[in-house]
């Protein structure tokens, strides 16, 4: 397995994987299916995220094939640079269980701990993804709030759990 930041020569492969983590896991993510698909000019648009200052996205590679991605975006402004935000985690399913997540996750820290200025990384997680939960949770996040009902797939309501881990 190799982890490495990906890059927009990237995007297309990149934005592959997003399709089919929006499909597998519709209630992890923000983001539908739908208004993914439905987005104009998508492989230049992940490009450009690939490539945006203060935003780092990360791709794990088994055999030369993406199979896992994660994404670390930098606040910008003046009073949140101290904080960065964890987005986006996905391993293709048949790759559950590898360790591939966790090892995208470890490279991700390691990555923010080189950046100036960043003492606190944040992510959200839906509060009946237990597999996920345990995962931050052994990297050392801690739950500092609960949001109900944050996302809303079809007529289910789900609660994130909001998650720190100080630097």
């Amino acid at each position: 397995m190799e982890i490495r930041k990906l890059h927009a020569t990237d995007a297309k492969e990149y934005w592959s994987l997003r399709l089919e983590a929006f499909q597998t896991f519709p209630e992890a993510f923000a983001t539908s299916f739908e208004e993914a698909i439905a987005r104009e000019n998508p492989i230049q648009q992940a490009a450009a995220g690939l490539e945006a200052e203060g935003s780092y996205t990360f791709g794990a590679f088994v055999d030369g094939k993406l199979v896992g991605i994660v994404t670390l975006v930098q606040e910008m402004r003046e009073k949140l640079q101290h904080r960065a935000n964890i987005y986006g985690l996905f391993v293709k399913v048949n790759y559950h269980g590898s360790g591939i997540g966790k090892a995208l996750m470890n490279e991700t820290l390691n990555y923010v701990r080189n950046l100036k200025g960043i003492e606190k990384v944040n992510l959200s997680v839906v509060a009946s993804n237990e597999g996920a939960k345990k995962l931050y949770s052994d990297l050392g996040f801690k739950v500092f709030g609960l949001e109900e009902k944050a996302l809303k797939l079809d007529d289910v309501y789900l609660d994130e759990e909001h998650m720190a881990l100080f630097l």
